[in-house]
C-alpha cells in the first residue's frame, strides 16, 4: 500500500464545488474556479465539504489523492477563495463583544436552566441522539488537538509553554493509551460506532463540517493565530461543564463504561486547562501582542456562532423525531458493560 493510499475515502460530493475538488484529487477531473467558490453559500454543503477536502490534506489526506496535492497552488487559490467567504461571513455574523473580556466573561456564566445540546442530552436524550452526537462529533474528537498545535511555533513565552502543557494532556501525556482521539474512537465503540478515522465525513451536517472547519482555518494562518487562541479558550472553558452533562447523559442511557470515561476524563482535565488558558496562554499572549486581543475575542465569538448553528440544526431534527445525519446510522450494536 502506497504511503497516500491510507488516508479515508472520498466522501460523495453535495454540490459541484465539492464534486469537482473530489475528482480533481482523483486525477479525473479540473478545479473549480476561484470565483465560483468565491460566490458559494459560506455555510453550505457543498462549500464547507469542499473546504474540508482541501484541509484534510493537512492532515491525513484521502486514499488515492497524492501527497502533493496538499500544496498544489491551483488548490491552494480555490481554497483561498473559500476560506475569504467563510472568513468574510464569519466576521459579519458571528455577535461580537465590546471586548476580551466580556467575551471571556460570558463563557464563564452557566445558566441557571440552560437549553443547549448538551442539556437537552442530559435530561432526555435518547441513545440514538447520543450516537448520533458521537458520530457528528468525531468529525472533530478523532483529531482532537491536532489544528491547535499548529499554533505553538507562533507563540513564545508563558503563551508557547501554557499551549504546550495543554496539549501535552489532550496527546494523552506521553501515553498512546491515554491520546483524547484514542478515547473518543473508544468510546464510538461502546457506543457500537464504527471509530475508522474519517467515517461520517459522509453523514455529517455542513453545521458540525464548519466547526471543524474553523479549527483548520485558524491553525493554518498565522495572522489568525489571535483567533485560533481565542477558539481554544472557548473550548477548554466551556468543555469542563458540558462534559459533566454528556457524562450523566451516558450513565443514564446505559452507554458504556468507555463512554462515560471519555467525559469524565474532560470534566476533570478541562476545569485545569481553563486556568491555564485564560492565565498563561492567552495572558502570556496578550503581554507580548496586546494587539491581537480584538482577535481572540472574534475566535471565542465565531466559535460561540458555529456552535450554536450546531446545536439549533440537531435539537430541530431530534425534537422533530428524525435524525440529524445525512445517512441514518445503522441500528445499535449490544454490548456488555
Amino acid at each position: 500500500m502506497n504511503s497516500h493510499e491510507r488516508g479515508p475515502e472520498l466522501p460523495p460530493p453535495r454540490g459541484t464545488l465539492s464534486a469537482a475538488v473530489a475528482a480533481w484529487l482523483r486525477g479525473a477531473g479540473p478545479l473549480p474556479r476561484p470565483a465560483e467558490a468565491g460566490e458559494a453559500d459560506p455555510y453550505g454543503d457543498d462549500p464547507q465539504l469542499a473546504l474540508y477536502l482541501c484541509y484534510e490534506l493537512h492532515y491525513r489526506g484521502f486514499a488515492g489523492a497524492g501527497p502533493e496535492a496538499e500544496w498544489d497552488p491551483e488548490l491552494l487559490r480555490v481554497r483561498a477563495a473559500l476560506e475569504r467567504r467563510f472568513l468574510s461571513a464569519l466576521r459579519a455574523d458571528a455577535p461580537g463583544h465590546d471586548s476580551l473580556d466580556d467575551a471571556l466573561a460570558a463563557l464563564l456564566v452557566e445558566p441557571v436552566e440552560g437549553s443547549g445540546i448538551t442539556h437537552f442530552l442530559r435530561a432526555e436524550g435518547e441513545l440514538w441522539q447520543l450516537r448520533e452526537y458521537a458520530a457528528q462529533r468525531s468529525l472533530y474528537h478523532l483529531k482532537e488537538a491536532d489544528p491547535h498545535a499548529w499554533v505553538l511555533p507562533r507563540l513564545w513565552g508563558r503563551a508557547k509553554a501554557g499551549m504546550a502543557a495543554v496539549e501535552f494532556d489532550e496527546f494523552g501525556g506521553g501515553r498512546a493509551d491515554r491520546v483524547h482521539a484514542r478515547l473518543f474512537a473508544e468510546l464510538m465503540t461502546d457506543l457500537g460506532l464504527d471509530s475508522t478515522y474519517g467515517r461520517y465525513l459522509d453523514a455529517a451536517r455542513a453545521e458540525m463540517i464548519a466547526v471543524v472547519n474553523l479549527m483548520s482555518l485558524f491553525g493554518l494562518h498565522r495572522e489568525l493565530r489571535g483567533a485560533l487562541v481565542g477558539h481554544f479558550a472557548d473550548v477548554e472553558i466551556t468543555s469542563s461543564p458540558g462534559s459533566r452533562r454528556l457524562a450523566e447523559a451516558m450513565r443514564r442511557t446505559g452507554a458504556g463504561p468507555a463512554a462515560e470515561f471519555f467525559y469524565d476524563e474532560h470534566v476533570e482535565a478541562d476545569a485545569v486547562h481553563e486556568q491555564v488558558v485564560r492565565h498563561e496562554v492567552i495572558g502570556g499572549l496578550l503581554a507580548e501582542e496586546p494587539e491581537l486581543a480584538a482577535d481572540v475575542a472574534f475566535g471565542i465569538d465565531a466559535t460561540e456562532y458555529l456552535e450554536d448553528r450546531l446545536a439549533r440544526r440537531l435539537l430541530a431534527d431530534w425534537r422533530a423525531g428524525r435524525s440529524s445525519l445525512h445517512t441514518p446510522l445503522a441500528p445499535e450494536i449490544s454490548h456488555t458493560s
